[in-house]
C-alpha cells in the first residue's frame, strides 16, 4: 500500500520566481533577451509561453544540443510568474520528424548507458508543473512522437504523421514512446506498430485517444491550442497544477489509492487562497480575481 504522509500539498509546492525568455515575438512581459540556436520562445497570450522547434533543415530532428534547449525554456516558464500554461510546437511541415540519427549512429552501449543518453528528454514529465499543450502539425515520428507524447494535452492536425519506426533501424523507441502509446491505444494497437513501424494519422490518433482534438488546418490548430493555453491560464494557477498532478497520478496509482492521493489534494487546496476568492466570487457572482496563492 502506498503512503500519503509524507506527500506535500501541492499549494505548500508552488513558488513563483523571475525569468529569462527571449522575446521574439508581441509579448504581454518584459523578458529578458536570451538567443536559442535551435527554438523560439514567444508570450503570445496573457499567461501563455510558447516554445516553437526551430531546426527547419533537420525537420526538427531532436538533438542534444536542442533538448537542451527545450529543457532551459520549459524550466524558465515554468518558473515565471507571468506564466500559467505552455504551448508547444513545430513547424506546419514538422512537429520533430525524429531523434537525430547522425547523433546516434556511432555509439556504443557504454557511451549510452554511462551517460543517460536522452534521459534527459523526460525532464519534462517530471519537472515542469504547469500545463503543457503539443500542437502537432506534419510529422511527429520516433522522438517526435515521444514528445508529443510526453505533453499533458495533445492537439493535431487531420492530416499529421505520427508513428514510432525505431523499429526500420534495428532499435526500439527509447523515450517512452513504447509504454505512453500503450497507454493511449492498448497493448495490441501498440504492439503492431511497433513492431512493424507503421505510421498513423492525425485522424486516427484522435479516434484512438492519443489526441484530445484535432483540426482541419495549421491555423485551425495554432489558434485552438492557443484559446485551450489562455483558458487554461485564466484560473487559478495553483488549482491548475493541482489538477495536472493528480491526473498524471493516475497513470501510476491503481483507483484505490490514486483516489487517496486525489483527496488530499483536494484537502491541501483549502489552506490556498485561490480557493477562498473561487468560492467567494461564485457565492456573489462575481468573476474570481485569483492571486495565485
Amino acid at each position: 500500500m502506498i503512503t500519503f504522509r509524507t506527500m506535500r500539498p501541492i499549494a505548500s509546492q508552488f513558488r513563483a520566481s523571475s525569468s529569462a525568455l527571449p522575446t521574439i515575438a508581441r509579448s504581454y512581459s518584459a523578458w529578458s533577451v536570451k538567443s536559442y540556436e535551435y527554438i523560439q520562445t514567444t508570450e503570445p497570450r496573457p499567461g501563455v509561453g510558447q516554445i516553437t522547434l526551430n531546426r527547419p533543415k533537420a525537420l526538427n530532428a531532436l538533438s542534444t544540443p536542442l533538448i537542451d534547449e527545450l529543457n532551459h525554456a520549459l524550466q524558465a516558464f515554468d518558473s515565471s510568474p507571468s506564466i500559467s500554461a505552455i504551448l508547444l510546437t513545430g513547424s506546419q511541415k514538422a512537429f520533430a520528424a525524429g531523434a537525430d540519427i547522425k547523433e546516434m549512429s556511432t555509439l556504443t552501449f557504454s557511451e549510452a548507458y554511462t551517460n543517460s543518453f536522452i534521459e534527459s528528454w523526460s525532464l519534462l514529465t517530471t519537472t515542469i508543473k504547469k500545463p503543457i499543450i503539443a500542437a502537432v502539425s506534419g510529422h511527429a515520428l520516433g522522438g517526435g512522437c515521444e514528445l508529443a507524447l510526453m505533453c499533458d494535452i495533445l492537439y493535431c492536425t487531420e492530416n499529421a504523421n505520427f508513428g514510432q519506426p525505431e523499429i526500420k533501424l534495428g532499435t526500439i523507441p527509447g523515450a517512452g514512446g513504447s509504454q505512453r502509446l500503450t497507454k493511449a491505444i492498448g497493448k495490441a494497437r501498440a504492439m503492431e506498430l511497433i513492431l512493424t513501424g507503421k505510421n498513423f494519422t492525425g485522424k486516427e490518433a484522435g479516434e484512438w485517444g492519443v489526441a484530445a482534438r484535432t483540426f482541419a488546418s495549421w491555423e485551425e490548430l495554432i489558434e485552438g491550442a492557443l484559446k485551450t493555453a489562455e483558458t487554461i491560464a485564466g484560473y487559478s494557477r495553483v488549482a491548475v497544477m493541482a489538477g495536472k498532478e493528480v491526473v498524471n497520478k493516475s497513470q501510476d496509482l491503481g483507483v484505490r489509492d490514486g483516489v487517496e492521493y486525489e483527496r488530499r489534494v483536494f484537502h491541501s487546496l483549502f489552506g490556498s487562497e485561490d480557493q477562498k476568492i473561487g468560492m467567494k466570487a461564485f457565492a456573489e457572482k462575481k468573476k474570481a480575481e485569483w492571486v495565485h496563492k
